[in-house]
């Protein structure tokens, strides 16, 4: 039986290898907006399982989780641009824009530590807005973040003389920048999900979990719950500063719209849909929402044109319909989420007395 188990495990991790090296290759038949698509899915991952921690884990409902995001992207911007004339390295601006992002994180959760519910996600909305108002202002009377008009020529992530922008020759394959990238992302997600179980799975996990059921008698049974809580702000607004910096990277510009209100809803949709403090669920909530919307996108406009001849309904509003309906219906029939916890699924499927 050990063996059987082990032999399935080795297939199982051998497949999707293969299947992680040849997506991008795969995804690259379609056009490379295809594998910018899946570089966003991965970024998405990283935000979804830092929300997790705060959310899935602890049960601290946050709604302004996009504002780490914002931290570590205008990080990346400012020390790797022409704006300041400073040009650091990856090694130096990942580590400072997540130790910002998680310095941010316990400045959060430091007022609210007496909140719950409804009054914490208000709290935590306007902690959102606050940082993007304040990037959208930060102007005059010196200019540190270009205000609204955002930060350009941010560098790309490289590693000596090897960029990760433009087209590169490696052991005969032609890699683009977005195949580049992919590559890197995937090798940051396996490490933040390595990250993630550990943590999870540790006292420190259990004690979130205790706290999100009952943080009366987490309390009562010896669980310091407001060092815990800071802890999780931090941990999760760590990935997410991190995330923010490949980002800007990525995209060579950042500016305050990136990182409105509805970012945070939808990667908060995520981890409900994929299934709260469920890890493989909530990769999978992070991978679907920014999948099917682009798919949607994209195939509106042909199964419209195919069937009636002619666009009866405009395709940014009827795949928007269409995706919302899809949450609905999931929420109704799923409301642990598509890929729940054993526990979570036990605790909603149980018989009624």
């Amino acid at each position: 039986m050990k063996f059987e188990h082990f032999f399935r495990s080795t297939v199982g991790i051998g497949l999707t290898a293969v299947l992680l090296l040849a997506l991008p290759f795969i995804a690259a038949l379609g056009g490379q907006a295809w594998v910018r698509i899946l570089d966003f899915a991965i970024l998405y991952v990283f935000l979804a399982l830092g929300l997790n921690i705060v959310v899935g884990l602890a049960g601290l409902l946050d709604l302004g989780y996009i504002a780490f995001y914002a931290v570590g992207a205008y990080t990346w911007a400012l020390l790797a641009s022409p704006h300041f004339g400073l040009h650091w390295p990856i090694w130096a601006i990942l580590p400072l824009g997540a130790g910002l992002a998680c310095f941010a994180g316990v400045v959060l959760g430091s007022p609210t530590l007496k909140l719950r519910g409804d009054y914490l996600a208000i709290v935590t909305l306007g902690f959102g807005e606050i940082v993007r108002i304040f990037m959208n202002n930060l102007n005059a009377p010196v200019n540190i973040t270009n205000g609204p008009q955002g930060i350009t020529l941010i560098d790309p992530v490289s590693f000596g003389a090897f960029k990760f922008s433009g087209t590169t020759q490696i052991f005969g394959f032609a890699l683009s920048g977005p195949q580049k990238y992919y590559f890197l992302l995937v090798a940051l997600a396996i490490l933040v999900i390595i990250i993630n179980i550990r943590l999870q799975n540790s006292r420190i996990g259990r004690a979130w979990q205790a706290i999100r059921e009952d943080e009366i008698a987490a309390k009562a049974i010896g669980i310091n719950t407001r060092n815990l809580k800071l802890l999780a702000f931090a941990m999760g607004a760590s990935f997410g500063g991190v995330a923010g910096g490949i980002f800007s990277a990525m995209q060579g510009f950042v500016s305050p719209e990136s990182f409105s209100l509805i970012e945070s809803i939808m990667i908060l949709a995520m981890v409900v849909l994929g299934g709260m403090g469920h890890i493989p669920g909530v990769i999978l909530g992070a991978v679907l929402l920014t999948v099917l919307p682009e798919v949607l996108r994209y195939g509106v406009g042909p199964v419209q044109m195919a069937i009636f001849g002619k666009m009866l309904v405009d395709p940014e509003s009827l795949r928007m319909l269409i995706f919302g309906l899809a949450l609905v219906l999931v929420m109704r029939f799923k409301p642990a989420g598509l890929w729940p916890s054993p526990e979570r699924k036990r605790e909603l499927t149980e018989a009624k007395p």
